[in-house]
């Protein structure tokens, strides 16, 4: 039986749903319907799954029952699946015999820094947090994740956590309204882990049991250093403590009070970046959101402020002594119209 993958599941959703709707509507579809040369692609499929049986002597195609044919599907998926889960701890039971060799190796053969990068990156996280004896504290700055390396990490996270292991995690703000990161946040809060937003910009860092940091290398996006040093880590860690103790917890719920405290800091930032004079580009990276959504920012600060340009806002601001650093638990309203 030949497999399927996602782009048939796709179809399957779409045009074969469709089809599938209409044979199953009108009792069946004769062998010359236009239909079927219109929509060639759905209707192969429907007869590959077996969700559309031929009748030759009455020249008809009939639908079938989807409980009937969903089994010859789903089983074989997900045997594949405990085979693949099964071949990854074999590889991870043989990289880990390899570590050990590693670890035992003298501090001076293997020195306190490592560089690893593209492809090298994730699979080398992905070991050090498998070796995780303690706690796996991690900053992870703006929300343009991809949804691979997402599933990857709530996969990778939650067996840390049910194997008694602590997790602590920062994000930015704009976090909150990324549907992907907050399944993610739900899943491994769920089991214990703490995650907390900030408004503030930070780089991205790992750092597992105190002993090793991962960081980005300057200049080179796809690049990442292990840090053995035990004095950097502390530092490292120091900073985490700090940046830790100012953020807010990432709860499902949306209180009011906490999302009205988080707007009115996004907003503050706004006006820091506005005032320093960055570009929207960089604006908008720091505050870990897209240009849109920071141009959409200006715009409700204009607005606010009364002022048709950003050269009327940045005066009316420094009018009234506004700098961005004022306190915001809850958003400032501006300069109200009379």
């Amino acid at each position: 039986m030949r497999s399927f993958g996602p782009d048939d599941r796709d179809l399957l959703r779409s045009d074969a749903a469709r089809l599938y709707e209409e044979i199953v509507a009108e009792g069946g579809i004769k062998e010359g319907d236009p239909r079927i040369a219109a929509d060639r692609p759905a209707f192969d499929l429907l007869i590959g799954l077996g969700l559309v049986s031929p009748d030759r002597e009455a020249g008809t195609f009939h639908a079938v029952d989807p409980g009937a044919v969903q089994s010859r599907v789903a089983a074989p998926l997900g045997q594949e699946g405990a085979r693949l889960l099964d071949e990854s701890s074999q590889w991870a039971q043989a990289f880990g015999e390899l570590a050990q060799v590693w670890r035992k190796a003298p501090e001076t053969l293997r020195g306190p820094f490592t560089v690893v990068h593209d492809a090298a990156i994730d699979p080398f996280i992905a070991g050090l947090v498998a070796e995780c004896e303690d706690e796996m504290l991690t900053a992870q700055p703006q929300t343009g994740r991809e949804r691979k390396s997402i599933d990857a990490a709530t996969v990778r996270d939650t067996a840390l956590l049910e194997r008694g292991m602590r997790i602590r995690t920062l994000y930015q703000h704009s976090a909150r309204r990324h549907a992907i990161t907050r399944k993610y946040v739900a899943r491994v809060t769920d089991r214990g882990a703490e995650v907390r937003t900030l408004d503030e910009f930070f780089n991205r860092m790992i750092i597992i049991d105190r002993r090793t940091a991962v960081i980005p290398v300057l200049d080179h996006r796809r690049s990442a250093m292990a840090v053995r040093e035990p004095s950097i880590v502390a530092y490292l860690a120091d900073i985490f403590e700090r940046t830790w103790e100012r953020a807010r917890p990432f709860t499902m719920s949306r209180e009011s009070s906490t999302m009205s405290g988080i707007a009115g800091e996004q907003r503050a930032m706004t006006i820091r970046m506005l005032i320093e004079g960055h570009a929207d580009p960089v604006s908008a990276k720091r505050l870990g959101v897209s240009a849109r959504t920071y141009a959409g920012y200006v715009a409700d600060l204009k607005e606010a402020y009364e002022a048709d340009t950003r050269f009327q806002l940045g005066y009316t601001m420094g009018q009234l002594g506004v700098s961005g650093n004022e306190h915001h638990d809850q958003p400032g309203q501006g300069r109200k119209k009379e």
